[in-house]
């Protein structure tokens, strides 16, 4: 049984990549989702007030919350940076929260892309303070983080603030140990602290759904769908709650359910051939972007940076991959080319992967330019 016995089961709805039409949240396949996932027993949703450029929250209400009693689903929502610059800001917009949800409490309320950076902005604006006060009020039930730095970091945020009930961290098999997320030595501060986990990005943005073809014709005789691999790879490890899935399609949200519905944890071979899968990914030497999208939305050249690093990466797995007219395709008109970056640096301060996107693109633009 989880440690949160309101939760169902292992397996969360992300809903930072929601169907989309005509760049609006379809709303009829969204709430078929909905209603596949709440009719196979899970329960937990998670979303935050920028996601989908700020839709997710009101996609939710229509979909989720005047669908379903309220005792049906537990819902997460983050307090994000970006949108309070003092203490006083935050309860409005935590209130602004609740009515774009439309709901009167959060389940979870995390402190959202904790870095060293946010974290001081949340500590000046005594963010942490807010929310446990906001759950002496019973408009919150517990309050987490969410995060996206170092260990080290990590370990100070929980040594400050033990009240944290849960954490989110980054965690797959790509990542497990990258230097940039450090998702085992992440992992391994919070069992130190003996915080319950969420997994987020267990598919890397997707990434792992398509990975190479030796690496795929490895897992095959063991049955399952990459994506599969991915999931149940974050879900065995202990102390593991929750694990997250933005999913998109009714076709995602099938096969998810298919094996998370009675999860059974990885074996030693399966554990033997993500080892194998893991050294061919690493050998093509791909970008590892989850799609996150962080980066463009203050981009003043108005660069598709994941898509150009999509393109990138596919050119680099498929050698029939039309890399240069992905690239034209995606890029001028409105959009930026990846020359067109002027260097802010603030797309790198802000991605999760610590990527160094400045140089990336620069790479891109010699490539496909």
């Amino acid at each position: 049984m989880s440690i949160f016995p309101e939760v169902k089961k292992n397996f969360g709805f992300g809903c930072m990549r929601f169907p989309m039409k005509n760049d609006e949240v379809d709303h009829d396949q969204l709430c078929l989702m909905v209603d596949k996932f709440i009719s196979n027993g899970f329960n937990y949703f998670d979303t935050a007030h920028g996601y989908l450029n700020k839709k997710s929250e009101p996609a939710l209400r229509e979909a989720l919350v005047k669908r379903y009693p309220r005792d049906q689903y537990i819902l997460t929502d983050k307090l994000s940076g970006p949108y309070f610059n003092s203490q006083e800001e935050i309860r409005p917009l935590f209130e602004s929260q609740l009515e774009a949800c439309g709901v009167d409490y959060f389940d979870f309320y995390l402190m959202h892309s904790q870095t060293a950076r946010s974290f001081k902005k949340f500590k000046d604006c005594k963010a942490y303070e807010t929310a446990f006060e906001l759950k002496a009020e019973g408009k919150i039930k517990h309050v987490g983080l969410s995060f996206h730095d170092s260990a080290e970091v990590l370990d100070q945020i929980l040594t400050e603030y033990p009240q944290i009930e849960a954490v989110q961290i980054q965690f797959n098999y790509i990542d497990y140990n990258d230097d940039g997320v450090q998702g085992k030595l992440c992992y391994e501060v919070c069992r130190k602290h003996n915080k319950p986990i969420i997994i987020m990005e267990p598919v890397k943005g997707g990434s792992l759904a398509g990975i190479p073809d030796e690496a795929s014709e490895i897992l095959a005789p063991f049955g399952g769908s990459n994506a599969s691999f991915a999931i149940r790879y974050a879900a065995s490890f202990e102390g593991v709650f929750m694990v997250l899935s933005g999913m998109s399609t009714i076709g995602q949200m099938e096969d998810n359910l298919s094996f998370m519905t009675d999860f059974k944890p990885l074996s030693d071979a399966e554990f033997n051939a993500i080892d194998k899968v893991v050294k061919i990914i690493e050998s093509y030497d791909i970008i590892q972007c989850t799609g996150c999208s962080y980066c463009t939305e203050g981009c003043p050249s108005k660069i598709p940076i994941p898509s150009i690093f999509n393109i990138v990466n596919n050119s680099r797995r498929y050698s029939t991959y039309g890399g240069k007219w992905w690239y034209d395709f995606q890029t001028g008109g409105t959009r930026g080319k990846a020359s067109d970056c002027i260097s802010c640096g603030q797309c790198e301060d802000i991605c999760p992967q610590k990527l160094p996107i400045i140089e990336l693109l620069k790479s891109a633009a010699e490539e496909f330019e």
